[in-house]
């Protein structure tokens, strides 16, 4: 698994919109979750020249894997369209935190693969390479919108995982506000940061 990272401006060339297809392909066509979308590529408001990429690619190139993070001092997906999620608490509005959200794990070419995050082996490890590019630029800790089923699978993947509030029953899916803390890294893992040239980012948490 090869791992970039970067804006819309800086990830290589044709990437963007082949992430945005294997979104729509994997949020819209596998999952049936009502998002826009144009021409089989999903973007929304949150899609801006400042939202930081991760992209994760197979040897022959193709996306088996992404995740979006914000930080919290500019709009974002939880504040904006799930605050309800946080209970009574306000919403973070910091660079100290940042969101991650559309995170994806799945191998479009096989079909058992039904979940958008943890059942594939690759998907904690797109995780922590995520956590790592947030903690480089800046945040302590992630916030994240997730079904309730993720938490016990991210602790045994021996994560921090903090509910900010109960969950909630949206369009028929349990959801809650979670966030992640970014703890110092064990494991490196090879990234592609085209915001800075080649590095190896290190693996977090």
């Amino acid at each position: 698994m090869k791992i970039f990272t970067g804006t819309a401006e800086t990830l290589p060339a044709g990437m963007l919109l082949a992430m945005a297809r294997y979104r729509h392909q994997v949020f819209v066509e596998r999952l049936g979750w009502t998002l826009q979308s144009h021409a089989g590529m999903e973007f929304d408001q949150f899609d801006r020249r400042d939202t930081v990429y991760v992209v994760a690619c197979d040897p022959q190139a193709r996306i088996i894997g992404t995740a979006r993070l914000l930080p919290t001092h500019r709009p974002y997906l939880l504040a904006e369209v799930f605050p309800e999620l946080l209970g009574d608490a306000p919403a973070p509005r910091t660079p100290l935190v940042w969101e991650i959200s559309r995170f994806a794990a799945v191998k479009l070419d096989d079909d058992k693969a039904r979940s958008t995050m943890f059942r594939t082996s690759f998907s904690l490890d797109l995780l922590r390479a995520a956590m790592a590019v947030a903690r480089s630029a800046g945040a302590r800790r992630l916030i994240s919108v997730s079904p309730v089923g993720i938490e016990r699978i991210l602790r045994r993947g021996g994560f921090r995982v903090d509910r900010a509030a109960a969950p909630l029953r949206i369009d028929g899916q349990a959801l809650f506000a979670c966030w992640l803390e970014l703890q110092p890294c064990a494991q490196p893992v090879r990234c592609d940061r085209r915001q800075a040239g080649s590095r190896s980012c290190p693996a977090s948490p």
